[in-house]
């Protein structure tokens, strides 16, 4: 066991120091570009369950929820799935705790890009809260990457009735390649794209790291934080599964923005929709 971790430690360090030792500059490195799709908008009328402490109280506010398109040379991978496609033109509603709602779908933006959903060779998610796997199941052949304590409460047959483990039926059902993710994924072999551990919102819960050649590093949150102030915060959401994790998690991840002078994009924050470039242009 301890041979295990100590193995999954190392090529956690090796994934991120890897770029820094020159390797990911080589010319001859395969180009690696990041364009933001937009998959919908939650509207959050209760805002106090994004905080444990009850920091929100009387407030709403609409929230974003960005998917992400990573070219990696000829690979592609896409980076959550949004809302499902069932909530196209939803009429968003001031009653009850949040509605949601889409205008296009991650297949209609692929298709403006001139992609069809069979080029895409990689699906990561962050989680598998509903609103970061909507539109999953419209990728069935590609290979999938999630934080093995998710896969593992996704594949239990004790989950809870929270979770929606159908978008997940082509990988569960052995269809489609799987690889549950524990620590830390150097999804390609260079230390350009790698999964973050970052659990507490989920257990199997991570965060994505990007290196771009011109934009510099890029954090992309997953549900690490919702929005900025909750963000500043270290704020907890009633609904995580660990509110130790969440903190820890909190520290890493603001450490590793800090000392890497990266991009944190909180990924249902409006206000951060503009720090990539807008569709369809990509940030290289």
């Amino acid at each position: 066991m301890v041979r295990k971790q100590l193995a999954a430690l190392a090529a956690s360090v090796a994934a991120l120091l890897l770029p820094l030792s020159g390797a990911a500059q080589d010319k001859a490195a395969p180009a690696l570009t990041l364009t933001r799709l937009d998959c919908g908008t939650v509207r959050v009328n209760q805002l106090n369950a994004f905080s444990d402490t009850l920091a929100y109280t009387g407030q709403s506010r609409d929230l974003s929820v960005g998917c992400y398109l990573i070219r990696h040379g000829e690979t592609l991978m896409l980076w959550d799935f949004g809302l499902p496609a069932s909530l196209k033109n939803a009429e968003l509603s001031r009653e009850g705790a949040m509605s949601a709602s889409m205008t296009r779908t991650i297949v209609e933006q692929l298709g403006e890009l001139g992609i069809d959903a069979a080029d895409i060779g990689y699906v990561a998610v962050s989680h598998f809260h509903f609103d970061h796997i909507g539109q999953l199941a419209d990728f069935p052949k590609a290979k999938l990457l999630i934080g093995k304590g998710d896969w593992d409460v996704l594949t239990s047959p004790d989950k809870p009735a929270s979770v929606n483990a159908s978008p997940f039926a082509a990988w569960i059902d052995g269809g489609a390649p799987v690889e549950p993710v524990s620590g830390d994924k150097d999804v390609f072999g260079d230390g350009r794209v790698v999964m973050l551990n970052m659990p507490g919102h989920t257990p199997g819960h991570h965060a994505l790291l990007v290196r771009l050649s011109e934009t510099g590093t890029v954090l992309l949150s997953g549900d690490q934080a919702h929005f900025q102030e909750n963000y500043d915060s270290n704020g907890v959401p009633t609904f995580n599964t660990d509110r130790a994790d969440t903190l820890a998690s909190f520290d890493r991840f603001k450490g590793l923005a800090d000392n890497l002078g990266a991009t944190v994009i909180i990924q249902h924050e409006p206000r951060d929709v503009a720090k990539l470039p807008p569709f369809p242009k990509a940030a290289e």
